[in-house]
């Protein structure tokens, strides 16, 4: 049997009680992150063998599970926090399971998702999950512009060096819409920020945001005034500082100059050369 567990979002006191039992039963744990994973097992005087299974190995890690699994061994499967399979390599493995006949059954736990939804105040009668949004120019521009067009509240994960640049194409594609910011959420330092994507794109700029982050967007059948409104004037113009500070921020972090400019061209779904003669005409020298 494969067990799909949650484990707490940040505050251990969030673990369930069956999740527990099925930690300290099963056979071994396979964890995204077996550093993570280990604080919770200790807190709980959980002795489980530990093994890694995670984007960078599941090609190979994920036949030697399923081996296992098919001989009889029962496997817990986890993630870094919340439930395996939401935007998670767990998924691969689920599947693979069920492809062969294996059981799965899921020992349910917190979800950063939905936690953030609740917590957001915004609509949570109907919603679509997104995710992280692609990476890839095209393939973004096709994402965000099936969004634009979406009536449910969405709900989106984001990296903290992606923030700026996710903030900013949503207010650009999207128009300037009811919003929440949740980040580090069940830990010492949650915060639930509240109020349009144009003020999200600014507290964005302003702010070296960290952590786990999830966004709440309004659909456009929400019934406020800004729902529909396309941003014009300086939300538009603030376009190329948003290229500038993700340049400089590379720069800073070891980047060269172009390696810098492709990396911002990626993180805001545009072309290399956009972002080259953006920062150009802002006179920047690297």
């Amino acid at each position: 049997m494969l067990y799909v567990c949650g484990t707490p979002l940040g505050n251990l006191e969030d673990v369930t009680l069956r999740v527990l039992r099925v930690l300290r039963e099963a056979d071994c744990v396979a964890a995204e992150d077996t550093r993570r994973t280990l604080k919770l097992l200790n807190h709980y005087n959980i002795k489980t063998p530990l093994t890694s299974y995670h984007e960078h190995n599941k090609q190979k890690k994920g036949p030697d599970l399923l081996r296992q699994l098919i001989n009889g061994r029962n496997i817990a499967l986890v993630t870094d926090a919340g439930m395996p399979g939401i935007s998670d390599p767990g998924a691969d493995l689920i599947r693979a399971c069920l492809g062969h006949g294996v059981q799965v059954t899921s020992a349910p736990g917190a979800t950063a998702g939905v936690t953030a939804l609740v917590l957001s105040g915004l609509d949570a009668g109907r919603f679509a999950f997104e995710g992280f949004l692609p990476r890839a120019k095209k393939e973004r521009a096709s994402r965000l512009a099936e969004l634009a067009r979406e009536n449910r509240t969405m709900v989106l994960y984001a990296a903290p060096h992606h923030l700026v640049g996710d903030a900013a194409d949503l207010l650009l594609t999207l128009g300037n819409r009811g919003s929440a910011l949740a980040r580090e959420i069940t830990k010492a330092h949650e915060e639930v920020w509240r109020g349009d994507l144009a003020a999200l794109v600014e507290k964005c700029r302003a702010e070296e945001i960290r952590g786990e982050i999830v966004l709440i967007i309004n659909g456009i059948a929400d019934g406020s005034e800004g729902a529909k409104k396309k941003p014009t004037g300086p939300e538009t113009a603030s376009v190329p500082k948003d290229s500038l500070e993700l340049v400089e921020g590379y720069i800073r972090g070891g980047m060269g100059k172009m390696d810098a400019i492709k990396a911002a061209a990626r993180d805001l779904g545009v072309g290399k050369r956009e972002i080259y003669r953006q920062i150009s005409a802002n006179n920047y020298q690297s």
